[in-house]
């Protein structure tokens, strides 16, 4: 038996509850869809570090590759601003220099939007004598 009180807030409690379940499902895809934006930018990184290490490397030729391998996984609307440059002794040994391709770019908050230059990752490769 049910109280007069009571009757019909069985409805109200699903709909309540299902919207914050939605809500809480929705977050955890846009956290999961920003740390794979994360891990492309890091692997778009170290590659154009490796290609800037390279014996005859050109830098130009690493940040055009890291910002390809973005727009190909990401769609090319999603354009981080790319740096290279060249480390001396950053390994703490005389003599090995370190190629570092910088990324900077939109962390995705809502789809792909997000504020500017919130998402910065680094990639390193020993250059080649």
């Amino acid at each position: 038996m049910t109280r007069p009180g009571e009757r019909g807030s069985a409805i109200a409690e699903f709909t309540m509850t299902s919207a914050l379940v939605v809500v809480v499902v929705l977050a955890l895809v846009q956290l999961t869809f920003a740390l794979w934006v994360r891990t492309v930018l890091i692997d778009a990184a170290a590659e154009g570090a490796r290609l800037a290490a390279l014996a005859g490397g050109d830098e130009l030729a690493a940040a055009s590759r890291a910002a390809e391998l973005v727009a190909s996984t990401l769609g090319s609307g999603y354009q981080p601003s790319v740096s290279v440059h060249r480390e001396d002794d950053a390994l703490g040994v005389p003599g090995y220099d370190v190629m570092a391709v910088e990324l900077s770019a939109p962390l995705p908050v809502l789809g792909l939007l997000g504020p500017p230059g919130a998402l910065s990752v680094t990639g390193h490769a020993v250059v080649e004598r």
